[in-house]
C-alpha cells in the first residue's frame, strides 16, 4: 500500500528535495504547505498517512498545527522535522501529539524509513533528539545509589523483567520494528508490551517513558547500549 504524505515546511527547496526522495521510494506526496494553517487544511482534505511537519513556520507553527490535527481526530500521523536536536519546541510538539522527530540532516534512506515507521503506527525518536530530552529532563536526577524511594524507581517496580528489558531498549532509541527484530518476537507483541509499560508507569507517550528510564537510573546517559538478549 502506497504511503501518502503531506509536506509542511516554509523552505521550498527543502520541500522539493524531500518530495524527490519520497517519490523515488514509491510514496505519494499529495500536498505541500508553507505554513501550519495550510498543512491542517491539506490533512483534512486528503487524509494522508503522514505529514512531515516543520516546527518553525509562519502563521500556525508546527506545534499548533500538530495539536489541531490531533484535536480533529484525523488519522494523519505527524513526523516533525527539526534542525536542532535540542530545539525548545521538541517536547511541546510531542505533547501536542507528534508521533516522532527526525533531524533534517538525516540521510535520505533514514527519512524514508522514518516515514514508513510512523505510517505503520510506530513512534520514532531520532537518537540525537532522545539525547536532548535526557539533557533537558534528567538534570538533577538522583544518583543510582539514591534511587530506592523515588517515584520513578517505584514505577519500575510495577514492571516485569521483560517489560524492564523493553523499556531499556526503547530508551536507547529502538523502534517497535527494531525491538521485534532484536528480541525475536512479533511486532504486534512489542506494541502490546509498550502499551502496558506506558500504562504501568503512567507515561503518556514514548518520550515520557524515555525520560523515566533515565531518571530512574535504568539507563545511564552515555552508557553502553543493550545487546541482544541471551539465548
Amino acid at each position: 500500500m502506497t504511503v501518502r504524505v503531506v509536506l509542511a515546511d516554509d523552505d521550498p527547496l527543502l520541500r522539493v528535495g524531500v518530495s524527490v526522495v519520497l517519490g523515488a521510494a514509491g510514496m505519494d506526496v499529495v500536498g505541500e504547505a508553507a505554513d501550519g494553517v495550510r498543512a491542517v487544511e491539506l490533512c483534512r482534505a486528503h487524509a494522508p498517512d503522514v505529514v512531515l511537519m516543520d516546527v518553525r513556520m509562519p502563521g500556525w507553527d508546527g506545534i499548533e498545527a500538530t495539536a489541531r490535527i490531533a484535536a480533529a481526530g484525523l488519522r494523519t500521523r505527524v513526523l516533525v522535522l527539526t534542525t536542532f536536536p535540542d530545539d525548545a519546541y521538541v517536547w511541546r510538539a510531542l505533547r501536542a501529539g507528534a508521533a516522532g522527530f527526525l533531524l533534517k540532516r538525516a540521510a535520505p534512506e533514514r527519512l524514508v524509513d522514518a516515514v514508513r515507521t510512523v505510517a505503520a503506527g510506530d513512534t520514532l525518536l531520532d537518537p540525537a533528539v532522545t539525547g536532548a530530552l535526557v539533557d533537558r529532563f534528567v538534570v538533577g536526577a538522583p544518583a543510582p545509589h539514591d534511587l530506592a524511594d523515588t517515584p520513578e524507581r517505584a514505577a519500575l517496580r510495577r514492571l516485569t523483567a521483560r517489560e524492564i528489558q523493553i523499556l531499556r531498549l526503547v530508551a536507547e532509541g529502538l523502534s517497535n520494528a527494531g525491538l521485534a527484530e532484536l528480541l525475536g518476537i512479533a511486532e504486534s507483541t512489542v506494541k502490546t508490551h509498550v502499551k502496558r509499560i506506558l500504562h504501568k508507569i503512567g507515561a503518556h507517550d514514548r518520550a515520557g517513558a524515555v525520560v523515566l528510564a533515565y531518571r530512574s537510573g535504568l539507563v545511564a546517559p552515555g552508557g553502553p547500549r543493550t545487546g541482544p538478549p541471551p539465548a
